[in-house]
This record gives C-alpha cells, sequence and structure tokens, in this order.
C-alpha cells in the first residue's frame, strides 16, 4: 500500500501525540507508535512500563494490540517516534508482532532531530518465524 504524504505526516504526528501518554516512570523512555491497517484504519499506542518490568509493553505491540482487538488482522506501515536525538527501530520483540501482520509493512522511526529510519519489516527481520511456519 503506497501512503500519501499527507497520510504519512498524520502517523508521525499521531506517534508523537501517542508518547505524551507513555507510562515510562522506570526508563524515562517515552515511545509512541501509529500504525495504518489493512482496512486504512489509524491505531496509536505508547509503551506501558510495570515494577515488574518483564511486564511493560512497547508501543508498537500496544498499538498492533489494539488493532487487532477491534478485528484489524492487517497492518501496512508503522511510524515509531522515540523522545531522543537518534531514531530507534523497533525491538525484537515489536519486529516479531509487526511479522505476525504486516511481514512486509512500511517501518518508520523517527525522533526529536531530522533523523529518521525508513525500511521494511522484512529487511529488519530477515528469516522470520511465522505463521506460514506453523502450516
Amino acid at each position: 500500500m503506497k501512503i500519501s504524504a499527507t497520510l504519512l505526516t498524520r502517523l508521525e504526528r499521531l506517534a508523537r501525540r501517542a508518547a505524551k501518554t507513555s507510562y515510562s516512570p522506570y526508563s524515562q523512555f517515552a515511545v509512541g507508535a501509529a500504525l495504518v491497517a489493512g482496512s486504512g484504519k489509524v491505531y496509536t499506542g505508547c509503551n506501558v512500563e510495570n515494577a515488574s518490568y518483564g511486564l511493560c509493553n512497547c508501543a508498537e505491540r500496544t498499538a498492533i494490540f489494539t488493532a487487532a482487538a477491534a478485528g484489524e488482522r492487517k497492518i501496512t506501515c508503522v511510524v515509531v517516534y522515540t523522545s531522543t536525538e537518534s531514531a530507534t527501530p523497533p525491538c525484537g520483540a515489536c519486529r516479531q508482532v509487526i511479522n505476525e501482520f504486516g511481514p512486509q509493512a512500511r517501518v518508520i522511526s523517527i525522533c526529536d532531530s531530522d533523523e529518521r529510519i525508513e525500511t521494511t519489516l522484512d529487511a529488519l527481520l530477515p528469516g522470520a518465524f511465522g505463521p506460514a511456519n506453523l502450516l
């Protein structure tokens, strides 16, 4: 799916806005994400930390789980914003979850500088394990 410049600008704005609702009292690393689902609807999420660190959830997965709970089964683009000077790509767990719903999804990481990472999930996670491996 081709992402228009207008939609991309909207996704970037929404990812930045989502980071403002981040619950990150331990790391102080606020992250926001915005994605486009197969239906064309947009979903957002922020990271949510927990005193039991293993129970934290990344912004990307929050957005994806929200989309999945709404019945979405495909992701075409994910924008991730970090309040840093360098763009930060999704972690390994998020890459795996993105793969479940968008193995060729466009992935864009933005930050507080002009630096950005624009790639695809299959480039970030080559040889990924996915639904086809279970058939």
